[in-house]
C-alpha cells in the first residue's frame, strides 16, 4: 500500500509529498498536508527562462507554471508545462529580480498515468556568488557553478498506480530555506518504458517568509 504522505527530513530541508489518486483528484488541488496552489505567491511575478531541453509542442509556455491557473482535468496539456516526448527532461531558471527570504517551494502536477509523478533537483542562488553560471547546461553540476543544492524531489511510486495529482512542499525546520534571487529546476523523465515520461507540471508556488514587524 502506498502512503499518501511522505515526510523526508534531512539536515537541510523537509520534503512533504501528498498524492491524490485518479479517483480523488479534482481541479482544486486539495491535499492533506500540502497547501493548495495560490495566485499571489512570490513566483507570480518571477521571470522564467528555459536553460536546457525543449518543451513539447503541446506544452504550455513556462509562464503557465506561475499564472495561478490550474488544469481543468487530468489530461489538459495546454495548461501544463512538460518537456518533449522521448527526451530526458530539461532545466529552467526562476528569477525574482532580487533576493527574497523563501519559506516554501511548492510544486504541483496532474496526469492519469506516467506523466503524473514529479522528479527534479532543486538549486538556489542569491545572485552574488563568485563565478555564478546562470545557464548551466545538462552535464554540468550546478553546484560547481555557484548554485546551492537544495533538494531532490521524487514522487515516483514504489508500487501501485503512478497517475493522479501530486503536491510537493520543500521546507526547512528553521522556517526559511534561505534568501535567494534564483531557483533552478532540473527536471527528469519518470520512466523509460515509452516516450511519455515527462511530468505534466501544473504550477509552482514560492512562499516568501513573512516579515516580522
Amino acid at each position: 500500500m502506498r502512503l499518501n504522505l511522505l515526510f523526508l527530513i534531512c539536515t537541510t530541508f523537509i520534503l512533504v509529498v501528498n498524492h491524490n489518486p485518479n479517483g480523488a483528484a479534482t481541479r482544486e488541488f486539495k491535499f492533506k498536508d500540502v497547501p493548495s496552489p495560490i495566485a499571489n505567491d512570490a513566483a507570480a511575478t518571477a521571470k522564467l527562462t528555459l536553460i536546457d531541453g525543449d518543451l513539447d509542442p503541446n506544452s504550455a509556455d513556462l509562464s503557465a507554471l506561475i499564472d495561478g491557473r490550474l488544469p481543468s482535468n487530468e489530461d489538459d496539456p495546454g495548461a501544463n508545462v512538460f518537456f518533449n516526448s522521448g527526451s530526458s527532461g530539461g532545466r529552467f531558471r526562476m528569477d525574482f529580480g532580487n533576493a527574497i527570504d523563501i519559506a516554501q517551494i511548492n510544486s504541483y502536477s496532474w496526469h492519469p498515468n506516467s506523466r503524473g509523478p514529479q522528479l527534479y533537483k532543486l538549486y538556489a542562488a542569491e545572485g552574488t556568488e563568485p563565478q555564478l553560471d546562470l545557464n548551466p547546461k545538462r552535464g554540468i553540476d550546478p553546484a560547481t557553478r555557484g548554485w546551492k543544492f537544495v533538494a531532490t524531489v521524487s514522487t515516483l511510486p514504489q508500487q501501485g498506480e503512478d497517475g493522479g495529482q501530486y503536491g510537493v512542499s520543500v521546507r526547512d525546520a528553521s522556517g526559511t530555506l534561505g534568501k535567494y534571487r534564483y531557483l533552478l529546476f532540473d527536471c527528469y523523465m519518470t520512466e523509460l518504458y515509452d516516450n511519455e515520461g515527462n511530468t505534466f507540471y501544473s504550477e509552482i508556488d514560492v512562499i516568501e517568509r513573512p516579515h516580522k514587524p
